[in-house]
């Protein structure tokens, strides 16, 4: 059976994005990597090897708190193009000036996709809510992970941008982000995919903005619109203008606040681990046994 795509989402759009050249992980990425991290305390396997998925986006420095705690560690880099790679590959590489990289090699990082069942780990930031595919991306770390591994991921939920929402309905534009999916249905799909003891849990991250070209830049750097139904032409400096305008005075009024006020976006970010367990053998729901056959499994004479 053919996993269901997610119906907001435009495959074409998302495989531009996910192929285009990313400036280092933005700051948002990087928080809740560094939160995500935190919870690693309450597990107590240490993987020998583990696997970090698209950490040019997900997080570099993310990528550096995970080293620290599994220094003897061996990693995977998976990114999506050969370029991509290396930039990521430069962008974690000590100075020359930093005493710890003449001190030993450390463990090793490859940067590649990791063999089956090689990883007792598998660490994928931010990517999730970013695939027109989720369940055959999710399939694919199953594969990755070795019997008793397990899964720590980030996405954005249904929650976010609720503000911009809000303001463009009003205005009668397009939507201005695909749907992100809600918890309970990541849930679903890591259980369809052989993953066991899914735990998810979400929280609001509020952020503030002075002007709405700080927050323009900020999004720009998180994601694109994947939706089928966004604007299907390109956009002049009157359109610009005019969207600033829209998120300076509709923001702070759907908010009841000044004109002073910052502006404030939402977003609903959902953790969630899953490990792998131990291949279950098929059970038919009913078998049947001659009278013959029966007396020979029990040795019956």
């Amino acid at each position: 059976m053919r996993p269901e795509r997610p119906p907001t989402i435009d495959l074409a759009a998302a495989e531009r994005w996910l192929h285009r050249p990313a400036p280092m992980s933005p700051w948002l990425h990087e928080e809740v990597a560094r939160r995500m991290e935190q919870r690693l305390a309450w597990i107590k396997l240490q993987p020998a090897r583990w696997a970090h998925w698209a950490p040019s986006r997900g997080g570099v420095q993310g990528h550096a708190l995970l080293a620290q705690r599994y220094p003897s560690a061996e990693c995977y880099v998976v990114e999506p193009t050969p370029a991509q790679a290396l930039a990521t590959n430069q962008a974690m590489k000590k100075p020359w000036w930093n005493a710890a990289r003449w001190v030993g090699k450390g463990a090793i990082t490859r940067f590649e996709t990791p063999p089956p069942e090689s990883v007792q780990m598998l660490w994928a930031n931010m990517a999730l809510h970013m695939a027109a595919d989720p369940q055959t991306l999710i399939s694919t770390w199953h594969k990755a992970l070795a019997v008793d591994g397990f899964l720590m991921f980030s996405c954005l939920g249904p929650d976010t941008l609720r503000e911009i929402r809000t303001l463009y309905q009003r205005l009668g534009w397009p939507a201005p982000s695909h749907e992100f999916t809600d918890m309970h249905d990541w849930g679903d799909m890591l259980v369809a995919a052989g993953f066991a003891e899914p735990v998810l849990d979400m929280e609001r991250i509020v952020l503030s903005f002075e002007t709405p070209q700080r927050l323009l830049t900020e999004l720009r750097g998180l994601g694109r619109n994947l939706h089928p139904a966004r604007f299907a032409g390109l956009r002049g400096r009157g359109w610009q203008q005019k969207l600033q305008h829209a998120l300076r005075d509709g923001l702070r009024e759907g908010l009841g606040q000044g004109l002073d006020a910052p502006l404030t976006l939402t977003f609903e970010v959902i953790y969630g681990h899953a490990f792998k367990p131990a291949r279950r053998l098929a059970v038919r729901p009913e078998t049947s046994l001659s009278l013959g056959e029966m007396r020979k499994q029990l040795n019956l004479r």
